[in-house]
């Protein structure tokens, strides 16, 4: 409205606006008392002719490998075939380019939308974001144990679900009947949600590779970050499921509160540990057997007490229903579908209730988040409100 006064912007506002041009010094600095070197002054009696920090570019990071990994660990030196060749970063190894390309993409955005357990999760329950962050710090630190490739290792970590639909794994039996094959989040990931990322192939084995129901990956981190998903969802599911009152302490297996007890922490560090000293100790990525049997306990206890309870298959059933129907509603109609991934071809090309309409439906339904997909129900199908998915209470 005219005449209503523009609002004051606050003094903390104006101070943080007014840092936007840093500060002065032999190079722009970010902090008016910056004084953290990486080496010495040039001209100062300790500096070299040429100074010298370290490798600074990706060659010399490439020849490190060779004496930093295990003989079995993947090199980026040689490796970063892509389906679509690239020059090489002046700076980043292939899989570390890898690894970023992951973090900015819109698939993985959007995993903070998506179930891990619980739809419409708490404030502290995990998403499939979280799940696939800890993942990471799993699979890195027993990469890391292990003298694998970190990067490698990370970038796989990262992008293992990106192929996840809304709703958990109700998703992959609501997009079966629409995908030659079947619909497994594992391949999807790789070769369709990630495919405009243009990947390394090693990368792109282990997204695909990654759920133990698949073929094993071609490179040990890629089985690294198969026993990392497993160890972090069998851990953190049960976290979420006590803090929700679904299930008690107690009732977790005597095998595993012999093994590491009840705290997170220490389930993890029994688990990791068990991976690390295996594989050290044969050379084959693996687990201890006292480890082992005690990860399968804990992940049985798990399908019988959260995964497969009344209420989880009733949520899984309401997905299904939501999920097929709007496939079938943009199969018919394809030129309402947006895509913004760079995955689908141009709406106005594919023909109504055709194959490719079809395939373009999936596409499109599975890269939804939960509450995108649940809303286009209501708004697109006039679906019942009462009758979506209902959270942790459903």
């Amino acid at each position: 409205m005219s005449g209503t006064p523009k609002p004051a912007a606050s003094e903390r506002s104006a101070r943080w606006a007014a840092t936007m041009s840093g500060y002065s010094g032999p190079v722009r600095l970010a902090h008016a008392d910056s004084h953290a070197r990486v080496g010495p002054a040039p001209g100062s009696p300790d500096a070299a002719p040429t100074p010298a920090v370290g490798p600074r570019g990706r060659e010399e990071r490439q020849e490190l490998e060779e004496s930093l990994l295990a003989p079995g660990a993947t090199r980026s030196s040689g490796a970063g075939h892509r389906r679509e060749p690239e020059e090489p970063d002046a700076w980043r190894t292939c899989f570390e380019r890898d690894r970023d390309r992951i973090l900015h993409a819109s698939s993985f955005r959007r995993l903070a939308g998506k179930t891990q357990v619980f739809v419409f999760p708490q404030d502290h329950q995990r998403t499939r974001l979280t799940h696939a962050l800890e993942v990471a710090q799993v699979a890195t630190a027993m990469a890391r144990a292990c003298r694998l490739n970190v990067d490698l290792t990370e970038a796989i970590a990262l992008g293992h679900d990106c192929g996840h639909g809304p709703g958990g794994h109700a998703s992959e039996d609501a997009l079966d009947p629409y995908v030659p094959g079947g619909f497994d989040h594992a391949p999807w990931g790789a070769l369709v949600s990630l495919a405009p990322l243009n990947l390394c192939a090693e990368t792109v084995d282990g997204i695909a590779n990654h759920s133990w129901s698949r073929p094993a990956p071609s490179t040990p981190e890629g089985e690294v970050v198969s026993w990392a998903d497993r160890i972090a969802y069998v851990c953190h599911d049960w976290e979420d499921a006590v803090l929700s009152g679904i299930v008690a302490p107690h009732q977790l297996p005597l095998a595993v509160r012999a093994l590491c007890g009840e705290r997170r922490s220490a389930q993890l560090g029994a688990f990791i540990a068990g991976v690390v000293s295996a594989t050290l100790r044969t050379g084959q990525v693996g687990m201890e057997e006292e480890a082992a049997e005690a990860l399968a306990a804990f992940r049985a206890c798990n399908y019988e007490r959260i995964y497969l309870r009344d209420a989880s298959l009733r949520q899984g059933d309401a997905v299904v229903g939501v999920l097929r129907a709007l496939v079938e509603h943009f199969s018919d109609r394809p030129h309402l579908i947006t895509d913004r991934a760079g995955t689908l071809p141009e709406p106005s090309d594919v023909i109504a209730g055709s194959p490719e309409a079809v395939r373009a439906a999936v596409t499109y339904v599975a890269g939804m988040t939960d509450r995108f997909a649940f809303r286009q129900a209501v708004a697109l199908l006039g679906w019942d409100p009462s009758k979506l998915p209902a959270g942790v209470d459903g």
